[in-house]
């Protein structure tokens, strides 16, 4: 039979356990241990192999390392450790939510070593990755993309190619801007239902009729008119991140840094409310504001 190819995986938490669960059908699947135990010890039940350091990483001779980590200061850490470490045949695909100028950085520290890098933000929450349904914002030279793909597809539905390194990353972050921009304006409108005594299933019935249908309200409202304020699977403190990095990016676009700098002041009142931790979705029925 032949041998499989070694893919690395960082980050096998709540977004990347389901992209590893994924990989094990194709790949010989390494993840690096963390604090929270539960998906690392599932994902080893079906297949995935557990190293505790970088180095051990870096022993495996992979053909693949798969970034999956919360926030571009955290990511450029581990790149740092990693570069001098990886053999130059590894490719680097990097899913993080990056910065404006965060995967430009990523791109020269692994240049450094001549070890390819591809940056690959994904689309969809924790439910799609487990299903394999995600779609990836590349960016990257064609020959990289080509094979970052062999990886992207066994997690991602659609894989987009927006040119090279930096294009993937601020076609996310405007993604984010739409897509977080109208997740609040769900949350906002379903709060004013609640408040007014509006019949929420009667309204939420005609918003889906209007313009004012959205893939947020899809997520949102069939289960917050049962009581479960669970439906959109993103933190208010991961949504401040991401509006921060929002906001550099649109900082010479005067009318959108204001709609972006607006939206994100409603999660970072909620965190100073000790809301942080909550789902975004959450704030309908904890933040009366």
């Amino acid at each position: 039979m032949e041998n499989k190819k070694k893919v690395g995986f960082v980050g096998a938490g709540y977004m990347g356990s389901g992209m590893v669960k994924n990989l094990l059908k194709d790949f010989d699947v390494s993840i690096i241990a963390h604090k929270n135990r539960k998906p690392i010890d599932k994902l080893k039940k079906i297949g995935a192999k557990e190293v505790n350091t970088y180095e051990d990483f870096c022993s495996l001779n992979l053909d693949c390392l798969i970034l999956c980590v919360s926030n571009t200061p955290v990511a450029i850490s581990i790149a740092k450790t990693l570069t001098n470490k990886l053999s130059n045949k590894t490719l680097i695909i990097d899913t993080t939510t990056h910065n404006e100028t965060g995967s430009i950085e990523m791109l020269k520290i692994f240049n450094e070593n001549n070890i390819s890098f591809v940056e690959s933000p994904v689309m969809g929450g924790p439910l799609q990755a487990e299903e394999g349904i995600l779609g990836a914002i590349v960016g990257a030279d064609n020959e990289n993309f080509t094979n970052a793909s062999l990886y992207l597809q066994s997690f991602c539905k659609t894989i987009f190619h927006f040119g090279e390194v930096g294009k993937g990353s601020k076609a996310k972050l405007i993604s984010n801007f739409l897509a977080l921009g109208t997740t609040t304006f769900v949350i906002e409108a379903i709060k004013a239902a609640k408040k007014n005594n509006v019949d929420l299933d009667k309204f939420c019935e005609v918003a889906k009729l209007g313009s004012g249908n959205s893939g947020a309200l899809a997520r949102i409202a069939d289960k917050a008119i049962k009581g479960d304020y669970k439906g959109y699977i993103f933190s208010v403190d991961n949504t401040i991140k991401d509006f921060s990095y929002i906001n550099d990016l649109l900082k010479d676009m005067p009318n959108a840094e204001k709609l972006s700098s607006l939206t994100k002041s409603f999660y970072e009142n909620a965190s100073h409310k000790g809301m942080g931790d909550l789902l975004i979705s959450e704030l309908i029925e904890k933040d009366n504001n």
